[in-house]
């Protein structure tokens, strides 16, 4: 855990209000989703319940929540309205956790569980659970006789799941440890519908980062089996280029029903990538760079490249443009690159350093020249701009790998990675 990072006991949370960054209620916390874990792992926090003025319960992910304290939860301002829903590798905390009869590994004795605390992990946005507050003794009427102690997550048993458990529950705890790709390796192999059982046993973000490694037709196979509101939650959990891609392979009417289900801005980004030329930087591009406006300095600008749901590629510069400044964007007008990031002071103003002399590509740009491009001046990373100037995104590397290897090369490449961990 991070030095001095603040323990929070979940009893503590329960009824506080949730505020978007303007300070506007949103709602109230009414219970924390959490998921088990094989392998001694402590249990992993999705995220909460929150119930919103219209009462209805929804599901907020701890990766948009940007604090926890003085009794008030705060989020990114980006709330999903659909009704919370728990699946099955989901645990409630305050309703599942709290006065469940354990056992203490060392004794075997039994306690109940008054109270959980939870920890954020560091350098990420990750939270677990890792103490337990219980109280000795059988329960019942002398229960508040017994003492009372707080304990590691590890010193109890009666929540973790066994390694040699059954189920996508246990299969989903293992592919935590492992990359979006090497999960994607694993899915492919399994059976049609052991793979919709896992997909719908994985979270919607860790699904949408595994989907994007997946070749097209297990793509369309697994969004196919989800329920439409689920599909589009993933769809939005995608990054935009990859949905696009993903949707483009549908058949029409199934397309326009999943763009209507996504939230309307995530949608709009989407349609517009759809609207371009498969092999064209348009068509390659991702809308969501990072984008600063000029009056930004160089602190800032590093603040955003630390995000931890970056790619590298995407977090080698950053792009200043006047206002508005989310795709497309005021004037572009140029680009800042991560090393002139680090030899500059912190209060530098990135209008001061941008790199302006590369022109930018238009999104009608073939992807030959698109690469030649980026091989040409060493860059993981360009800018597409249309003809008002404006910034509409940005062609990373991999992007453009993906489309010069063989249609199958994932296919390829899971079958023959046995022999390449062998030296053949």
């Amino acid at each position: 855990m991070a030095a001095g990072a603040p323990r929070i006991f979940v009893s503590h949370l329960a009824g506080v209000p949730v505020f978007d960054p303007n300070g506007d209620q949103v709602g109230r916390v009414r219970d924390l989703v959490a998921m088990l874990r094989v392998g001694g792992r402590p249990p992993r926090l999705l995220g909460l319940v929150v119930e919103v003025l219209s009462r209805r319960r929804i599901f907020l992910p701890m990766t948009r929540v940007t604090g926890i304290e003085s009794g008030q939860v705060i989020t990114t301002g980006v709330l999903n309205m659909r009704r919370f829903e728990q699946r099955p590798t989901e645990r409630l905390v305050l309703g599942e956790f709290l006065d469940r009869r354990v056992s203490l590994v060392e004794t075997g004795e039994e306690v109940t569980v008054l109270d959980v605390s939870i920890q954020q992990l560091p350098a990420r946005r990750d939270w677990e659970i890792d103490k337990y507050f219980v109280r000795k003794g059988k329960g019942g009427a002398l229960r508040r006789k017994g003492e009372t102690l707080t304990v590691e997550w590890s010193a109890i048993s009666g929540f973790s799941l066994e390694e040699g458990g059954q189920g996508a529950e246990s299969l989903v705890a293992t592919f935590e440890r492992l990359r979006p790709t090497d999960v994607a390796n694993a899915l492919h192999h399994l059976s049609p519908k052991r793979r919709a059982e896992v997909a719908a046993a994985l979270d919607d973000d860790r699904l949408a980062d595994v989907l994007e490694e997946l070749p097209e037709d297990d793509q369309v196979e697994i969004i196919g089996k989800l329920q439409e509101e689920r599909a589009a939650d993933v769809l939005e959990a995608m990054d935009p280029d990859d949905a696009a891609d993903l949707l483009s392979e549908l058949p029409e009417e199934d397309k326009e029903r999943l763009l209507t289900l996504m939230r309307p801005d995530e949608a709009a980004d989407v349609r517009r990538l759809m609207s371009y030329e498969e092999r064209t930087a348009g068509g390659l591009m991702t809308t969501e760079p990072i984008i600063l406006r000029p009056d930004a300095t160089v602190a800032d600008a590093l603040a955003r490249v630390r995000q931890a749901d970056l790619s590298p590629a995407l977090a080698a510069q950053v792009y200043v443009c006047r206002s508005p400044d989310e795709t497309p964007t005021g004037k572009y007008l140029g680009t800042v690159h991560f090393q002139r990031l680090l030899r500059d002071p912190p209060y530098a103003l990135v209008s001061s350093i941008v790199d302006s002399d590369l022109v930018p590509l238009t999104p009608q740009t073939p992807l030959p020249a698109v690469t030649s491009y980026l091989a040409a001046y060493n860059l993981v990373s360009v800018p597409v701009v249309d003809e008002s100037g404006s910034l509409l995104g940005a062609v990373t590397v991999d992007d453009v790998l993906d489309h010069l290897l063989p249609e199958d090369w994932r296919e390829t490449d899971f079958h023959g990675e046995e022999e390449v961990a062998r030296g053949r």
